[in-house]
């Protein structure tokens, strides 16, 4: 089973409509915010809307359901009441995932500003145990992004997000979402097979690839080890292509949700093409039985024999 291919979708109009626009795309997964990113206030969900969302992704079988939290967030910060404000946030946001019967919530680590990292990532992990206390039977599980490192942005390195992870009380509860640009522009050099087999192995060794519970798929406006978050269509960017030729046919990815954060319009029309991109990748060169390492390894080779 390839990776379970959706989008992040806009939730104009209320949150159901993000499904619609998923099922229109032709989307097996689905990405929403469930509120505004600019703005600090959210408009409480309907219950009716809460019903009618959770209606169409029963019918349309959109599975999982990834929200995104707000930019505005950022766990990692020293100044108290930005952090406070925060925590309060993500523990909101935990209630509306529940309401919308999300699987994820895909949090962006946060930026020092200047305090450090250590000392980011100690506020970081202690964020999460204090928004894990306040909702302890919550089943929606944190997937820490990976980042670009614009900044004083964390979680552009593996060892980042596991130094978040071995501190939070429940670490259990927390995953990891690779995206595709920002490991490329935080300098993981996923576009050669040689690159791919170490990125990945580093992972695994650092991370555990059973942390590893979902994609954003982007390429990337800038090059390898820019530390830039911007994202391209498919094909279009830096990334050279084998990338997500190996993405598609990795078993360390099946069954994975793999989304697209990629530009688009009100047509939806780039959704659609990118997708059709990566399915068409789909079946291509698929492993054989062996381990992972293995086979990584000889793709590497096979790759600079020509």
């Amino acid at each position: 089973m390839p990776p379970r291919l959706g989008a992040h979708m806009s939730i104009a109009g209320g949150v159901d409509k993000a499904v619609e626009r998923a099922g229109s795309a032709g989307c097996e997964a689905l990405q929403l915010f469930t509120r505004s990113t600019g703005q600090w206030a959210a408009r409480p969900l309907a219950a009716a809307e809460i019903a009618r969302f959770r209606r169409g992704v029963k019918r349309l079988g959109l599975r999982p359901v990834l929200v995104h939290d707000s930019y505005l967030i950022n766990l990692a910060s020293p100044e108290r009441a930005l952090w406070r404000r925060s925590v309060a946030a993500l523990v909101d946001e935990i209630d509306r995932c529940e309401a919308l019967g999300a699987s994820y919530l895909v949090v962006h680590p946060g930026a020092h500003m200047g305090s450090g990292e250590e000392a980011g990532i100690d506020r970081i992990a202690r964020g999460l145990d204090r928004i894990h206390a306040a909702r302890p039977r919550a089943r929606v599980r944190v997937l820490l992004e990976t980042t670009a490192g614009q900044g004083t942005t964390l979680g552009h390195r593996f060892e980042q997000l596991a130094a978040v992870i071995r501190r939070v009380d429940d670490p259990e509860r927390v995953g990891v979402c690779a995206d595709t640009a920002h490991l490329y522009a935080a300098g993981y050099d996923i576009g050669t097979a040689e690159g791919w087999r170490r990125t990945w192995e580093a992972f695994d060794a650092v991370l555990g690839l059973e942390r590893l519970a979902a994609l954003h798929v982007n390429d990337s406006k800038r090059p390898l080890g820019s530390r830039v978050d911007r994202h391209e269509h498919i094909g279009r960017g830096a990334i050279p292509f084998g990338a997500f030729v190996r993405l598609m046919n990795d078993p360390a990815f099946d069954g994975l949700p793999a989304v697209l954060e990629t530009p688009k319009g009100r047509d939806l029309v780039e959704d659609r093409e990118n997708l059709a991109v990566l399915r068409a990748l789909a079946g291509r060169r698929r492993a054989p039985s062996r381990s992972l390492a293995e086979r990584w390894r000889a793709d590497a080779r096979r790759e600079a024999a020509g």
